[in-house]
């Protein structure tokens, strides 16, 4: 979806209004709490009583009001209340204020018919606790933790009135240069698909239907560029971007949201063979689709159609069932009908899979929001012990030279350099709620209670805002880091330099910052970078010059009190990579799971698959995140030394925590098929795991690995698992590994 009404969105919530919850209304909210709020579809007699009730409920409505539920409008200007009062609106968007929702529910009571309204939201990475940006949340490889992160901003959502989340986003991306990597999990298909089953039973177990998004190759945007073309050859398609969104369904995602881009020529809004073949023919996909902001009304400016008539025809009848902010379908589709161009069946169908989410997710039974209650139900104490675990936990330390942290005894001073520490100074992209506070603690404060209290710490904004921009006072800065025995310095980016149409050709710190980060090293004194990021930028100046650097990917609410415990010790970072960190843009795309070549890189003479000017290698890997402890791996193997195509092996391997910590590591599972019908990625990953082992100690990790999972597509989108000696590798990251292997035989 896109931030066109970002600025009327947030006019919203700043007018919300202040909230002062009575002791019963906080009593109440404590039991809704407690009580089940799961949505998700219906079984055996009750899908069939719904399938009755909608039968009864399309031989009652005009044409009018069939176009009708098709049609999906937002709070701002233009926005017609009499629309929803005649029962030509099916669902809204962007209204976040509990006393607003309250208004558009009343109104619906005025319909003819009294169909309920769908009520949805860009629910992205939290309501009013926020959580790390969704690539952050993947950092964490805790699919448990992600699911509870999922989990309380569906709670706080539906609290407010909401029903329905424009989340998750799956899009599988390998180019950081688009700025909405943020809102995925980054470059893998088997972690992508764990996320997304996460997310969505999070999402609906907390009351909102999910609407995963953007189907399909939406990440996949030609030189990073958002909405651009994509190229995706049937076989990589199938393998690396159709996957998350299988599991999202699978998982029992209600609707799904089609891409801006065009997919091999053809606009996603009007790709039948995607939307109506792939999704409901093979896939069974009973719920419905929606376009994303305006896209019907955009495929007059792709060229394949003449006029919005032409547009709302060619995108009802290839299978996107509502208009997303488009005024098409309001407009043009019952003319479309009439003249005989849509026929009615396919109306009929687009409007029965609408009304079979509204009554899955039991909006006619549904209580209107109650506005009183709302507030005590918002940042409660368990929603914000999840965003603090999911900001310490996705935090990865990428660098740590000499043992430079956590923070040890000899420091008695810390320079805490940036704007970003301090959260009154940023500005994420966007805050829906406007029911609570967005961000608990500063850094510099957070630091403060978790040092010792003759340690001194100072704080010096340098920029004027978050960005980094622009200088405040610079050598204010300088000075400061100069006096301190350790720098913190915490950039990244903010503001206009991340999320949707933020595609970027140069992935360098913003702005002035990377000239402040080089004058603080030339001071002398460790500089530690820690990084606020929607994307992995190109750090390879700083992975040669400072001391240490601490990767986030926006913290949300807890964000700054989770860095303070890493830095201080009082958490052991666990973070591992989600998406490869270029080394330069000129390396992009740069992922772990390429496939050989004939040149492969042996000792880099000129006639291998080598660049002249860089290394191949990312920076940073996929996978990768140092600790506080180290971790040793020994005696892969395997629990038989050959399996069927069908069959399954038990992986085992020895991890040992071989520091003076305890700590988290990701055991990660790659798998290589040297030989095979078609080229096979050098690895891909199959599993993993997160244990949590004690200074010392040493644990056996299990892994089950299935043959039927061990497979690719070919060129007609045919699966195969081809016989063969299988490479298994277990580490740390892609690439730091034991390797043990099994045969795949015929029988």
């Amino acid at each position: 979806m896109t931030l066109r009404f970002a600025a009327t969105l947030l006019a919203c919530c700043l007018a919300a209004p202040a909230f002062a919850p009575s002791a019963r209304a906080q009593q109440a909210a404590a039991s809704q709490v407690a009580a089940p709020l799961a949505v998700g579809w219906k079984t055996g007699r009750e899908a069939a009583a719904i399938e009755r009730r909608i039968d009864g409920l399309l031989r009652q409505m005009t044409l009018e009001e069939k176009v009708g539920q098709l049609h999906l409008s937002g709070r701002g200007e233009g926005f017609d209340i009499n629309q929803v009062k005649a029962g030509r609106m099916g669902a809204v968007m962007n209204f976040v204020v509990p006393a607003e929702v309250l208004a558009v529910q009343k109104a619906v009571r005025e319909t003819r018919l009294k169909i309920p309204l769908i009520i949805g939201l860009d629910a992205v990475h939290g309501f009013s606790t926020y959580f790390p940006l969704p690539l952050g949340q993947a950092a964490t490889w805790d699919p448990k933790l992600i699911e509870q992160a999922a989990y309380w901003t569906g709670r706080e959502a539906s609290a407010a009135g909401i029903n329905w989340t424009f989340a998750p986003m799956v899009d599988i991306s390998r180019d950081p240069r688009w700025g909405r990597v943020l809102e995925g999990a980054g470059e893998d298909a088997f972690l992508g698909s764990v996320v997304a089953a996460a997310r969505t039973r999070g999402y609906q177990r907390g009351g909102v239907a999910t609407s995963v998004k953007h189907f399909v190759g939406y990440g996949a945007a030609e030189a990073g560029r958002d909405y651009n073309s994509t190229w995706i050859p049937t076989s990589q398609l199938h393998d690396v971007f159709l996957p998350p969104f299988k599991a999202s369904f699978e998982a029992g995602s209600m609707t799904a949201m089609a891409a801006f881009n065009a997919l091999n020529g053809m606009p996603a809004t009007a790709h039948r063979g995607m939307l109506t073949d792939l999704l409901r023919g093979q896939w069974g996909f009973k719920g419905f689709v929606t376009s994303d902001f305006g896209s019907i009304t955009e495929l007059r400016l792709h060229g394949i159609a003449k006029d919005d008539a032409e547009a709302a025809r060619k995108a009802l009848l290839a299978g996107i069932d509502m208009d997303m902010m488009g005024d098409v379908y309001h407009k043009h589709l019952a003319a479309e009908v009439k003249a005989g161009r849509v026929p009615m069946k396919a109306l009929d169908e687009a409007v029965r899979r609408v009304l079979r989410v509204k009554f899955h997710l039991g909006l006619f039974n549904r209580p209107d929001v109650d506005p009183a209650a709302a507030p005590a139900l918002m940042q409660t104490q368990a929603a914000r012990e999840v965003a603090l675990k999911a900001a310490q936990d996705g935090a990865m330390l990428l660098k740590n030279a000499g043992d430079t942290l956590p923070i040890g005894p000899s420091v008695t001073s810390v320079a805490v350099i940036g704007a970003m520490a301090r959260p009154e100074d940023e500005r994420v992209w966007t805050d829906p709620a406007g029911l609570g506070r967005r961000v608990v603690q500063a850094l510099p404060e957070a630091l403060k209670e978790r040092l010792p209290a003759d340690v001194a710490v100072t704080y010096e904004p340098a920029f004027t805002k978050a960005c980094g921009t622009a200088f405040a006072d610079k050598e204010a800065a300088i000075r400061a880091a100069a006096a301190s025995d350790l720098v913190v310095a915490m950039l990244g980016e903010d503001c206009e330099f991340m999320g949707e149409g933020a595609s970027r050709t140069h992935l360098g710190l913003p702005g002035v910052q990377q000239e402040l980060l080089e004058a603080l090293v030339a001071t002398g004194k460790p500089v530690v970078l820690v990084l606020a990021t929607g994307r992995p930028l190109v750090l390879t100046w700083a992975d040669a010059h400072v001391a240490a650097i601490l990767q986030t990917f926006h913290g949300g609410t807890e964000g700054r009190t989770a860095i303070a415990d890493i830095l201080t010790g009082k958490v052991n970072p666990s973070g591992r990579v989600p998406i490869s960190f270029p080394r330069s843009v000129g390396q992009i795309p740069v992922y772990y799971d390429q496939l050989p070549t004939g040149r492969p890189q042996k000792i880099r003479q000129r006639y291998e698959s080598i660049f002249m000017d860089e290394a191949n290698e990312p920076l940073y890997p996929f996978g990768h995140g140092l600790s506080y402890t180290r971790f040793a791996y020994a005696n892969a193997r395997v629990s038989k030394p050959s399996m069927a195509l069908n069959g399954t092996v038990e992986v085992s391997v020895d991890v040992t925590n071989s520091g003076s910590r305890d700590g988290q590591e990701v055991v990660q599972l790659y798998i290589r098929q040297p030989v095979a019908s078609r080229s096979r990625p050098l690895r891909e990953l199959k599993a993993f795991d997160k244990p949590m082992l004690r200074a010392g100690e040493t644990r056996t990790l299990h892994f089950r690995l299935d043959a039927a999972r061990l497979g690719a597509h070919d060129e007609e989108g045919r699966y195969k698992v081809d016989p063969g000696e299988v490479e298994i590798y277990l580490g740390g990251s892609s690439q730091i590994s034991v390797m043990t292997q099994v045969l795949l035989t015929k029988s």
